[in-house]
């Protein structure tokens, strides 16, 4: 049977360049957005600074992003942080902006519009995104791994993306990297998380923002004695982090994402923190297949292919008939 991962990239390479969509990307810090047609063509893109203040302030810069393109779209793709009920098209907790718990995106945005509205969590629009276009569109089961200021996560199996009973499958940040964890600071998404590396190694450095990624990569990349240790304890957690995935997982490739992921060391040195724990563990070694581990093809603005994607999927799973022509 073919799956639905091949039916919809293959669909978009025959359809008519006038069919466009509007997405948005919800982010704690800034609002990206974009006009794509469905062959993944980002045709018009922008950001502004999210509106922080509450839940009718945000709404209406949504509103008044979507006015100004009126008419050039057939839906709208959204996604945002926190848990997401896909079917309900409802927001939950929504990270670092509380007031979208409970927001529903359809009656907020698409009924204003009188279109159909997708809403997914924004690490799993990321994986869709290299589902889609990336990394992840030559093989059948894979992870995307974010890391940022925590570590956020999308698993493909046999080709689709999996949600999970409460739409928290690939919930990375939540793994427990110390089994004697009390606190936030023992799980996966504080040990293994970009933010955290940088600020460590900037405050060893002296450096006056803490946050200054160039700075901190300049002296990793120079492999400075006073924190590469620092660095490759950082890339052996990731490691760590990995084989645990793999043993449930069995997974063909893994995606590294974030801004950190454009640094070729980063890479490579997760990849020799692997193959130093399968050396030392021997059976990790000899009968363990270690999957690829590869950096995300996507960069900036990559969440809006990947909602785009979300709507596509869930528009095809509406029309079981895969009649398309009002899509």
């Amino acid at each position: 049977m073919t799956n639905m991962t091949s039916v919809l990239v293959n669909l978009t390479m025959t359809t008519t360049s006038n069919k466009q969509y509007l997405a948005f990307d919800i982010g704690g810090t800034n609002l990206k957005y974009g006009l794509l047609d469905r062959s993944g063509n980002l045709l018009e893109k922008g950001s502004v600074s999210t509106v922080k203040s509450n839940l009718a302030s945000f709404t209406r810069q949504l509103t008044d992003i979507a006015s100004a393109y009126q008419g050039q779209f057939r839906g709208i793709a959204v996604c945002s942080p926190g848990k997401v009920d896909i079917k309900q098209k409802i927001i939950h907790f929504g990270g670092t902006l509380p007031f979208l718990d409970g927001a529903n995106l359809q009656s907020l945005l698409g009924d204003h519009f009188g279109v159909p509205v997708s809403v997914e969590n924004d690490a799993k629009a990321a994986t869709l995104a290299e589902m889609w276009l990336g990394q992840l569109q030559d093989v059948s089961s894979g992870v995307m791994m974010t890391l940022g200021s925590e570590v956020g996560g999308g698993i493909m199996i046999n080709h689709h993306l999996l949600h999970g009973a409460h739409f928290q499958a690939g919930e990375i940040s939540f793994i427990p990297y110390d089994h004697h964890a009390e606190n936030w600071g023992s799980f996966t998404g504080q040990t293994c998380s970009a933010v955290n590396l940088i600020r460590q190694v900037n405050q060893v450095l002296g450096t006056v923002d803490v946050h200054d990624g160039l700075a901190a990569f300049a002296a990793i990349n120079a492999r400075d004695d006073r924190i590469w240790p620092l660095f490759q304890a950082f890339c052996e957690r990731v490691a760590y982090t990995i084989v645990n995935l793999q043993a449930v997982l069995d997974m063909q490739r893994v995606v590294i994402a974030g801004g950190i992921s454009a640094q070729p060391i980063v890479l490579e040195e997760i990849n020799a923190a692997y193959d130093r724990l399968a050396r030392a563990c021997g059976r990790l070694g000899h009968e363990f297949t270690k999957p690829e581990i590869v950096p995300a093809h996507f960069k900036n603005y990559a969440n809006l292919f990947g909602a785009l994607y979300a709507l596509l999927i869930d528009q095809e799973v509406k029309h079981s008939d895969h009649d398309w022509s009002n899509l």
